[in-house]
């Protein structure tokens, strides 16, 4: 009985937090649709594994936000000298929603910056988390979050440059 509850609240909690994982992990991945599906499942076998402790967390979502992080980070530092960059950006889901060149420029952006410094712009942007909370998931001093933030805010501002007003719609 305990069981069923247990499973059927994680089954509730992942189908609630599954859409925000992946676009999360979209832009951690800068647009690799594959590997944010792929960093989504192992974040939710690792969430499954631990549900008894994770359900009892203050916030669980931030815990699956944090999970998700350090698998891309993990996932950065494994990656085999085989795999290449690619220039060409397969299409979002939702991707008629909105302005594609913005997305597809912004994507191409957060592909160029190294991987914790896009982590670092996710977590603080995307994810809406104070400098102490994104140093906590990245396990560095928030001195570091502030730097990497600072560094890969320039790196998009000379990426972007003063044009990206053009790509946005009025």
């Amino acid at each position: 009985m305990a069981r069923q509850r247990r499973s059927d609240e994680y089954a509730e909690f992942a189908a609630a937090r599954a859409g925000h994982l992946f676009r999360s992990a979209c832009l951690l991945t800068a647009g690799d649709t594959h590997l944010a599906e792929d960093l989504v499942q192992e974040t939710f076998g690792r969430l499954y594994v631990r549900w008894g402790r994770v359900s009892r967390v203050e916030n669980p979502a931030a815990y699956a936000q944090t999970v998700l992080t350090r698998a891309f980070l993990a996932h950065q530092r494994r990656r085999s000298s085989g795999e290449r960059a690619t220039d060409a950006f397969p299409e979002l889901p939702g991707a008629g929603d909105g302005d594609a060149t913005l997305r597809l420029t912004l994507l191409d952006a957060l592909a160029r910056l190294p991987a914790k410094d896009r982590a670092v712009v996710v977590l603080r942007y995307w994810d809406d988390r104070s400098v102490e909370q994104t140093a906590d998931v990245l396990g560095v001093s928030s001195a570091a979050v502030r730097t990497r933030c600072s560094r890969a805010l320039g790196r998009l501002r000379a990426l972007l440059g003063e044009d990206l007003a053009e790509y946005a719609r009025p």
